[in-house]
């Protein structure tokens, strides 16, 4: 089931998504570099602020009592122009259900629910990018940013963009 988050969940939304990053970016191993983002960043406090900021919307996938993904839109921000749409800030499932449709669910419920024109940006080295090309995202640019002593590459994909 897909809803909008609420306070009781921001604690377990702190733990997946501590799970999730620290798999996805921490690939090379543990570093002092990552560590301290994650566990700076990713806090139930950090979730509770989510909540109560009109330009974010946050939305989870919970089976039972389990979370098991989540997304956050940030519903002003834009790359380049308006055209693009909104941006999907992050789409985290939790490893052992990634390919069982969450994701797919989660981006259907946000075309349902805030319109079918939003982007998002990955790093280069992450499998998902083969994920958001097979649900009809496409390549529209690159966004690079500094990371410790590291430049992170990113590709730039949009959906519902002509």
């Amino acid at each position: 089931m897909i809803r909008d988050a609420n306070k009781s969940d921001c604690i377990n939304l702190a733990a997946l998504s501590l799970g999730v990053w620290l798999q996805t970016y921490s690939i090379d191993g543990i570093r002092t570099e990552n560590s301290e983002y994650a566990l700076s960043t990713f806090t139930e406090v950090h979730f509770e602020k989510l909540l109560h900021e009109p330009k974010y919307k946050l939305l989870v996938f919970v089976e039972g009592i389990y979370l098991r993904g989540y997304t956050l839109i940030n519903l002003d921000s834009q790359f380049k122009d308006a055209e693009n749409g909104f941006e999907i800030e992050k789409l985290y499932v939790q490893g052992p259900f990634q390919g069982q449709g969450i994701g797919q669910s989660l981006l259907s419920e946000i075309k349902i629910r805030y319109g079918n024109r939003f982007w998002l940006y990955t790093w280069i080295r992450n499998k998902s990018i083969n994920f958001y090309k097979k649900f009809g995202f496409r390549d529209i640019g690159q966004y690079n940013f500094k990371f410790g002593n590291d430049i992170i590459e990113n590709r730039v994909l949009a959906y519902g963009r002509a």
